[in-house]
């Protein structure tokens, strides 16, 4: 049998397909074994390395310590709603908490080999990588799609899984292990989504339009919005003497149409209204 030698750009490893294979590691390394005899010596040191993992594309690249400036000013400007450092890859389930929070919010960015005062420790196993994929694919429902790029800083390998926002979520995590939940991420944490958000996401996911009855339950609540700023649901419940369910309704059309603003903290969730159709 005649094996042509094919291009590393266009090699990839379909799991559980070569010889039934189920860690990542595994594959990786049967790749590069596949790789040696069917593409010679001359690709065994790849700059793009791709696995398609269950439709998921993953893809490192290598970075050399020119490019130091853009990880050094990532690390200068701190944890925040877009970026957090972990110093080590311990636990799938907890890194997918992460990855579904930025997914499901606005992406980011997660630095791994990166204390939390922002030293640079570096990665210590190629196991943080293959756990970072089993938490995006294993442990993320639908499975959260995210790139990384390898850095050298300072001898030291970084890894950037850059994880852009998702149009296929909710994404859920698991919170521990008989149960996932969707999480958020608010500022420099992963919050869970309270019932609100989550009915306003599958709203906006349907494409249909909004109609919104201005009753004396509504009133009620924006008239309490223009004298004290802000309201929680309990609140509004109370205030309106109306059930959880259409209390929860009325808020999601009113976020919706953007005429108030969902805000979430790590006790609780509370509502304003939004700046930018009060001002017009």
């Amino acid at each position: 049998m005649t094996i042509k030698p094919l291009p590393y750009s266009l090699f990839s490893i379909q799991l559980n397909t070569i010889c039934g294979i189920k860690r990542f590691s595994e594959a990786q390394q049967a790749g590069k074994i596949l790789l040696l005899s069917e593409c010679g010596n001359l690709y065994v040191k790849p700059i793009v390395l791709r696995f398609k993992v269950k439709n998921f594309l993953f893809r490192n690249f290598a970075k050399n310590s020119s490019v130091h400036p853009h990880i050094k000013k990532l690390i200068e400007e701190g944890e925040h709603q877009q970026l957090d450092f972990k110093f080590a890859v311990t636990d799938a389930r907890k890194i997918a908490r992460s990855l579904a929070a930025f997914a499901n919010t606005d992406g980011g960015r997660l630095l791994i080999g990166v204390k939390d005062n922002g030293k640079v420790a570096g990665v210590r196993s190629e196991e943080e990588i293959y756990m970072l994929d089993a938490a995006a694919n294993m442990y993320c429902d639908p499975p959260v799609y995210f790139e990384t790029v390898e850095w050298n800083i300072e001898g030291k390998r970084i890894l950037e899984a850059i994880i852009p926002k998702s149009e296929k979520g909710p994404h859920y995590a698991p919170q521990r292990e008989d149960k996932s939940l969707i999480y958020v991420r608010v500022n420099d944490q992963n919050l869970l989504a309270n019932s609100v958000i989550i009915k306003v996401w599958k709203r906006l996911k349907k494409g249909k339009g909004t109609s919104l009855q201005y009753t004396e339950n509504e009133k009620i609540l924006l008239r309490h919005l223009q004298e004290n700023q802000s309201i929680t649901l309990p609140e509004f419940r109370k205030l309106a003497d109306i059930s959880k369910r259409k209390a929860e309704t009325i808020l999601v059309n009113l976020i919706v149409l953007d005429i108030i603003d969902i805000h979430i903290t790590e006790h609780e969730a509370y509502y304003t209204l939004n700046q930018s159709s009060t001002s017009e």
